[in-house]
Parts: structure tokens; C-alpha cells; sequence
């Protein structure tokens, strides 16, 4: 695994990157239209809802002002969200969004039962609706519109912005333009003799919520729970990890959605005894090479493995020297070879262990006749080690 230097992640949160801080102010943008459009349309249905005797449409009210508090909901979890991480949120304020969503998707399906329900009530007692002013259809007809042309705001600022937070309340906003349609059906319907309109319309408008309400719920879930990418996504990302120079083998690819970011972890194997400094550039590219390919991944996480260890995965049979006893061990051996060791590679591969001994000066001839006897009676003796090989450098 490529070293790094560990540096405390700060208790206060760092200075946003500008994409961020952009797509947060989108999405309070987007929002604050919500909330001026929603007190608009609530004090009109209150007061025309009073005057022309259309309790429908003061009831349609009350949906509308629900809407002002998901809206600010939304404004709180977009400013959240884009919040930098810290060191209670080591991976950032991103899963504010997803917990909003889940809310927000709660309410939408609560509210495609209530229509359900009311409408299979409204069937039984159609003939009991009153009959209503004209000016409580215009008014319904006003709020329809209103609310739909917010829906289609708000559903392109979410997909522009890569906010599923924005698309549950722009779906909410469907929801409350469904309630004005079947506010307008049954005022229409009141009006010309027909009343089952309403809750007919009710039955099957209250199905399109439950069901939106259902999909991002589902999506919420598999987002909190770590659902990974689509296997199709998962694929390109392996072939652009295996096409990356330095990169021989790759065991294992983990994926996970975090709001509008995703965040990846590989497993890559490179040349068993490269440096460690060549490691970590080999794990550079395969992070730049990634997140070139899809923006949308913020992390990549790279493990280096000098061979695939998913085949190591068991308890070694014995105990592996650590350097300090490889050291003793090279030490004693070279005792009296008129020579030191002024480098000693340590190459730890499948259980056992391979050591490279870069020596100071080339020991006379006697000499190295006898470390080599030494060295292969050691070898013999001691399993755990697969070789020692010895180097004399050369040039400086």
C-alpha cells in the first residue's frame, strides 16, 4: 500500500472547492424560487378558497404550505451537503442529501396513499360534493400551472446539478400539481354535473405518486446501504485500471455513491520488487486516469499488492522476520567478509521472504567463497527465507 504522511484532518471545515460552492448556490437558487412560488400559490387558494366555498382548495392549501417546509428542508441539506469534510465527517456532508431524498420520498409516497385513499372515499360520496364558484376553477387552473412549470424548473436544476435532493422535491412538486388537478377536475366536474371526475382523477394521480415515491426511497436505501456502480460502469472503470502502465493484475473494485460523488477502491498489482516510490506513481496514474474517464469519481482509493494476496488470504505457517531481524541475520553473515551492507531490499512474497544485499565493497575472494557457503547453509535451515542474493555497486 502506497505510504503517506498522515496529517490530522482539520476539526472546522476547510474552504469549499469552487464546483461545490457553485452547485450549492444552484441548489439554493433553484430552491428559493420553490419557497417564493409555494407562499404564493398558498395565500391565493386560502383566499379564494374562502371566498367562492371551495374547501377543496383551502385543503389544497395546506399541501402547498407542507411544500414550504420540505423546501427549506432542501436549502438546509444543499448547504450541508457541500460542506468539506472534517473530522466527524472524514468523507464529507454528502449523505445529508441522500437522508433528504429518503425523507422527501417518504413524504411523496404518504401522499400518493392519502390520494388513494380519499379518492376510493370520493367515489362512494360523489353526489354529495357542493357546488362551488367559478372563480375557485380559475384558481385551481392558476395553481396547476404554477406548480408544473416549478416541477420543470426544478427537475432541470436537479439534473444540471446532479442533485437526487432536487428531483424528490421536484417530484413533490408534481404531487402538489396533481392535487391542483384534482382540485380543477372536481370543481370543473362539480360544475357541469359530473363529480366522479375528482376522485377518479384522485385514484389515478395518486398512483404516479406512490410509485415516484417508491423509486426514490429504493434509491436512497441502496445509496445508504453502499450499493455499488452498474456492472457496465464497473467494466470500463477495470479496463481503464488494467490498461494503466505499471498495473499487471487487478483483484478486487469496490464502489459506492455518495450524493452527487462517487467514491472507488482498488486493489492493483504491480511488479513484485519495484520501488515503493514507483508504487506510488503507478497509483497516481491509476487515480488520474480514472477520474478523467468519470468525472463524478471524487476518490480513488488504490491498495498496491505486489502479487494478487486474494490467494493469500490464510494464516501463514509461521512467523515472518520483520527488518530488524533480516538486518541481524545479513550482519552476522557478512562478519568477517571485510565488507558491510550499506542497503538491504526486503521482498515479502507468498509467506516467505526474498533479500537483496547491496554491499558497500567486494569482498576478496576467500571471502566471498565463504559467505556463500554460510548463506547457503542458513537457507537450508531456515525456510522462511526463499534467497539472499548479494550486489556490489559499481558506479556511484
Amino acid at each position: 500500500m502506497k505510504p503517506a504522511a498522515v496529517t490530522p484532518l482539520p476539526s472546522k471545515p476547510l474552504e469549499r472547492p469552487a464546483d461545490e460552492v457553485a452547485r450549492a448556490r444552484g441548489i439554493q437558487r433553484a430552491t428559493l424560487v420553490a419557497v417564493a412560488t409555494n407562499a404564493l400559490l398558498t395565500l391565493g387558494q386560502v383566499v379564494i378558497g374562502l371566498f367562492a366555498g371551495a374547501f377543496s382548495l383551502v385543503a389544497d392549501a395546506a399541501h402547498t404550505l407542507s411544500d414550504l417546509v420540505t423546501d427549506l428542508l432542501v436549502l438546509f441539506a444543499g448547504r450541508r451537503g457541500a460542506d468539506p469534510a472534517d473530522t466527524n465527517h472524514p468523507y464529507g456532508h454528502g449523505r445529508v442529501e441522500t437522508a433528504t431524498t429518503l425523507l422527501l420520498g417518504l413524504v411523496l409516497a404518504g401522499v400518493g396513499v392519502g390520494f388513494l385513499w380519499s379518492s376510493g372515499v370520493r367515489l362512494q360520496d360523489a353526489s354529495q360534493l357542493p357546488t362551488l364558484h367559478p372563480a375557485a376553477l380559475v384558481m385551481a387552473l392558476l395553481t396547476l400551472a404554477a406548480k408544473e412549470a416549478l416541477f420543470r424548473y426544478t427537475l432541470a436544476a436537479s439534473r444540471r446539478l446532479k442533485a437526487p435532493m432536487l428531483e424528490a422535491n421536484a417530484w413533490h412538486a408534481r404531487s402538489d400539481a396533481a392535487s391542483s388537478l384534482v382540485v380543477a377536475a372536481g370543481i370543473g366536474g362539480s360544475l357541469a354535473g359530473y363529480p366522479f371526475l375528482e376522485p377518479l382523477a384522485a385514484a389515478v394521480v395518486g398512483f404516479l405518486i406512490l410509485h415516484m415515491g417508491v423509486r426514490l426511497v429504493r434509491n436512497s436505501v441502496r445509496e445508504l446501504i453502499d450499493t455499488g456502480l452498474p456492472s457496465e460502469q464497473l467494466a470500463e472503470i477495470r479496463r481503464i485500471i488494467l490498461e494503466t502502465p505499471g498495473v499487471i493484475g487487478l483483484h478486487e473494485l469496490r464502489t459506492r455513491r455518495m450524493a452527487d460523488r462517487v467514491l472507488c477502491d482498488a486493489h492493483i498489482q504491480v511488479a513484485p520488487k519495484i520501488t515503493v516510490s514507483e508504487g506510488h506513481r503507478v497509483s497516481d496514474t491509476v487515480l488520474l486516469r480514472v477520474r478523467d474517464a468519470f468525472p463524478e469519481v471524487r476518490d480513488v482509493l488504490v491498495h498496491i499488492d505486489p502479487e494478487d494476496d486474494g490467494e493469500l488470504q490464510v494464516v501463514p505457517p509461521g512467523p515472518i522476520p520483520e527488518r530488524t531481524e533480516v538486518v541481524a541475520t545479513v550482519t552476522d553473515l557478512l562478519d568477517g567478509c571485510g565488507t558491510q551492507a550499506s542497503r538491504v531490499q526486503i521482498h515479502y512474497l507468498g509467506h516467505r521472504v526474498d533479500v537483496d544485499v547491496i554491499l558497500a565493497a567486494e569482498p576478496a575472494a576467500q571471502a566471498l567463497a565463504r559467505l556463500r557457503r554460510n548463506t547457503d547453509a542458513w537457507l537450508k535451515t531456515h525456510p522462511r527465507y526463499r534467497s539472499i542474493e548479494y550486489f556490489v555497486r559499481l558506479a556511484p
